[in-house]
């Protein structure tokens, strides 16, 4: 390798989203040719209020001596370079978010497009997107779109960074109407309608309730806000069994508040610190999920799902803590490591950790990347990468901290672990039990096309990367005899990019929305109710809006249903006066019938 090919940039995206797999947009650059130079403001406005010409945009995004965009970015659905593939920008963000993009390329980046930075033994540094790394070897595609492959024997230290190597002033290259004919190109990027399955689990259209249901703040503080320092963002809300006014809120950083509200006020205070021990710099890592023992009244039993870093690796742990005797707080006792899975590419780690119906302990583990799956995880049965689990906390199995339900379905096959309940997933971000008949409900974060929610059952596999959503996405991983199940729903672009997965309505049993599977995403901010019918989607509607990034949903023994904004509010949810039924907006239509 020559020392030309040191230092390979690669673009980056924005903004962030914890889901859970949130691709956005940032045009790559190549050699600009300097122009006038003009501030931002002038470019935001031009493309914000007059606009562009779309057929001029496109021309600059193929000019090689001017933006050379194209070097970055497919726009044909491949996503075979380094950047996102842009083929439904136009349908995931707005002009004013693409402007944004472009104009702040450093404001976050996106999972899976950060730079990795490997230096090798002889000194050289290579930088560039990591598009496979296997027990041999490494590979890092820069800019150009050229892979370079380092074997890990040649490796002296791999690490990521939070910084965009994408100049910040590409406008200064662009004369204010030319940003706006580039910003009007990519707002006509969309997702043909061609390239959507057309099943009618994915209908082209969702309707919009015309009386939707109320999202109203719950607790009035900004919860990233810490003594002394600012979180990242929240993660989840959970009630504290048995105490109705005592809620636990996570944030990515590792800490847990504890909130406490009554018809007087609410009071706020440290419930644990793990900032010292959870990896949350790079990516959708972080403090991520909690769940209570179903006999947390008597044991005093909690559960964390987070990451760590611990010898020069990204892994996820599940950690077994408790609540100190008068249920008011962290016991302080150090918590139990019940099992640790070592990440490939630090992301699609799942989020989600709950207690079954039948008493044992489920978590999901995405394929923990690069994009595409390029070692077939989801699909190699001898990992617990792209699966779903299932434990037996209440007891040890020898050599384990938890033991192995007898009833598992790959109990006693050769070379599989036995921990494995289902697999083919991609990023699992949140899955629920439906209280009422403990069908196990979870969203799916998807690649390029779509999201997906499936009904998951003992042995299934759920296709990831042979499939995704309905589609057929690759042969690569696919084995003979293998059958799969497909999800119950999936959208297109159009309504998102990132899945958030909710809880069935049990709320009230006179309501329209009991039954009715709730989930949304996190960039469209889209709350969805979907109903199934013997595996298969019976109706789906668009139920309401939140004013925040839709992180994770909530719910307490009474059944209300709760919003967490990444941004830092809470929000609960108000059917009373809504329809599941009722009206929907004009130009929407239903799922057709059978």
């Amino acid at each position: 390798m020559s020392p030309l090919e040191k230092r390979r940039a690669i673009p980056t995206c924005r903004p962030w989203s914890l889901a859970l797999a949130l691709l956005t947009f940032v045009a790559c650059v190549g050699p600009v040719m300097a122009q006038r130079p003009s501030g931002p403001e002038a470019h935001r406005r031009e493309a914000l209020t007059r606009g562009g010409d779309p057929a001029r945009g496109a021309a600059l995004f193929a000019d090689a001596q001017r933006l050379a965009c194209a070097n970055c970015h497919s726009i044909d659905g491949s996503a075979s370079k380094a950047g996102p593939d842009l083929q439904a920008i136009g349908d995931k963000f707005g002009r004013r978010d693409l402007v944004e993009a472009v104009l702040n390329p450093s404001a976050t980046i996106a999972p899976g497009y950060g730079t990795v930075i490997v230096e090798t033994k002889s000194g050289l540094q290579y930088q560039g997107v990591l598009k496979q790394s296997d027990a041999r070897q490494i590979q890092i595609m820069g800019g150009d779109g050229k892979l370079v492959t380092l074997p890990k024997s040649d490796i002296a230290s791999q690490s990521g960074t939070t910084v965009s190597l994408m100049p910040e002033a590409l406008q200064a290259g662009l004369t204010p109407q030319e940003f706006a004919d580039l910003i009007e190109y990519l707002a006509t990027l969309k997702q043909p309608e061609s390239a959507l399955a057309g099943n009618r689990g994915m209908p082209r259209n969702i309707p919009i309730l015309a009386r939707p249901v109320r999202v109203e703040p719950f607790f009035t503080e900004d919860l990233r806000v810490g003594p002394g320092k600012v979180q990242a963002g929240l993660t989840g809300v959970y009630q504290v069994p048995g105490r109705t006014n005592d809620f636990l809120v996570l944030h990515q950083k590792g800490m847990i508040w504890k909130m406490v509200k009554t018809a007087a006020g609410e009071t706020k205070s440290v419930f644990a610190d793990l900032t010292a021990e959870v990896f949350s710099e790079r990516g959708p890592n972080g403090l991520l999920g909690m769940t209570f023992h179903p006999k947390f009244r008597q044991n005093r039993k909690y559960y964390l799902k987070y990451q760590i870093f611990e010898e020069g690796t990204v892994a996820t742990i599940l950690v077994e803590k408790q609540f100190s005797s008068d249920f008011l707080s962290d016991s302080g006792i150090p918590g139990r490591r019940l099992i640790l899975i070592k990440s490939v590419a630090e992301d699609h780690s799942g989020g989600c950790v709950e207690f079954g119906p039948d008493g044992f302990l489920y978590f999901a583990m995405g394929d923990t990347g690069p994009h595409n799956d390029p070692n077939g995880h989801a699909q190699n049965m001898s990992l617990l990468l792209g699966k779903m689990m299932r434990l037996d906390v209440d007891r040890a199995d020898p050599g384990k901290a938890y033991a192995i339900p007898r009833d598992n379905p790959f109990v006693g096959q050769p070379g599989i672990p036995p921990e494995i309940w289902a697999s083919g997933f991609r990023n699992p971000w949140r899955f629920c039990f439906d209280p009422a008949n403990g069908d196990l409900w979870l969203a799916d974060v998807g690649q390029d096309r779509v999201e997906e929610v499936a009904l998951v059952r003992r042995g299934e596999n759920h296709g990831w990367s042979v499939y995704e959503g309905f589609e057929p996405f690759s042969n690569q991983y696919r084995q003979a005899g293998r059958t799969f199940t497909p999800p119950v729903f999936a959208y297109g672009r159009k309504y998102g990019n990132s899945i958030t997965g909710g809880y069935v309505y049990r709320g009230d049993k006179r309501s329209s929305f009991n039954g009715v599977y709730l989930c949304g995403d996190y960039t469209s901010k889209r709350i969805f109710g979907v109903r199934q019918e013997n595996g298969m989607l019976k109706d789906v509607r668009q139920i309401a809006t939140v004013p925040q990034g839709l992180v994770s949903f909530g719910t307490d023994e009474a059944g209300h249903i709760y919003v967490v904004g990444f941004e830092g509010r809470v929000y609960r949810m108000d059917f009373s006066e809504a329809q599941f039924d009722g009206e929907t907006e004009p130009g929407t239509a239903v799922v057709p019938g059978r």
